[in-house]
């Protein structure tokens, strides 16, 4: 599921560090930053936003866990003195790249959605867009790194508005298939609870590696599990 693999977004600021739905979605800029001219020191927001792209190329290639500040300072063409300085740790620096491929997860989401012709189509890719697309997939290994963490009141702020902006894209959905009549007449905020929790186990089994989902689709399973749920029951 290519969709759940985050690209660099260009289009959204490096301080942002809240998903911002609606976006237009950005485009993969190069593999790695070119070398920054060591003699000008970079302002502020060059200097962040330089090291977040930095920071998504390290974290693709070694994964969030064996990254260092000495990977991404060496790829933004900065010092890890200059790094630190910005970020503070490793863990802001991991907490704000996640914000910010949930931004570009949640534009490209929030487009393919407006595109859809019926709420069927729409769960369909929030099934699509929420679950990992395989075992290495980069930006579920990044939600492991970072919820491993111990946070501040801040950063669990961040981490609860970056599950809850998902929940309230599935709501959305489900309340607006059960006004047209085509799903069935659930409790939208327990139906999320189920869902999302069903949807969170199923993206544990997939990055774990669990032999079931090799030859078969976690993806289809979880769709199939939603519908039969949503399938409207005759009426007399």
């Amino acid at each position: 599921m290519p969709e759940s693999e985050p690209t660099r977004p260009r289009r959204l600021l490096p301080s942002e560090s809240a998903p911002a739905a609606g976006a237009e979605p950005g485009t993969a800029p190069p593999a790695a930053p070119a070398p920054a001219d060591r003699k000008r020191r970079p302002s502020g927001d060059e200097a962040r936003g330089r090291a977040m792209l930095a920071a998504i190329d390290a974290i693709a290639e070694k994964g969030a866990a064996a990254v260092r500040m000495s990977d991404i300072a060496a790829r933004a063409g900065m010092s890890t003195g200059h790094i630190l300085y910005h970020f503070g740790k490793k863990d802001r620096l991991l907490l704000e790249v996640l914000a910010w491929s949930e931004a570009d997860l949640g534009a490209r989401f929030q487009q393919a959605a407006d595109e859809a012709a019926t709420p069927a189509e729409k769960l369909a890719l929030f099934v699509r867009f929420y679950l990992p697309r395989h075992q290495g997939d980069e930006r579920y290994a990044l939600w492991t790194q970072v919820l491993a963490q111990r946070h501040d009141d801040v950063g669990r702020r961040v981490l609860t508005e970056l599950s809850e902006v998902w929940e309230e894209r599935l709501e959305a959905i489900l309340v607006e298939g059960r006004a047209l009549g085509v799903f069935a007449d659930v409790d939208p905020p327990e139906f999320v609870i189920r869902a999302v929790a069903m949807l969170n186990g199923l993206s544990g089994d997939v990055m774990f590696g669990r032999p079931r989902w090799q030859h078969a689709s976690a993806n289809a399973f979880a769709l199939a599990a939603l519908e039969r749920e949503l399938r409207p029951t005759a009426r007399a």
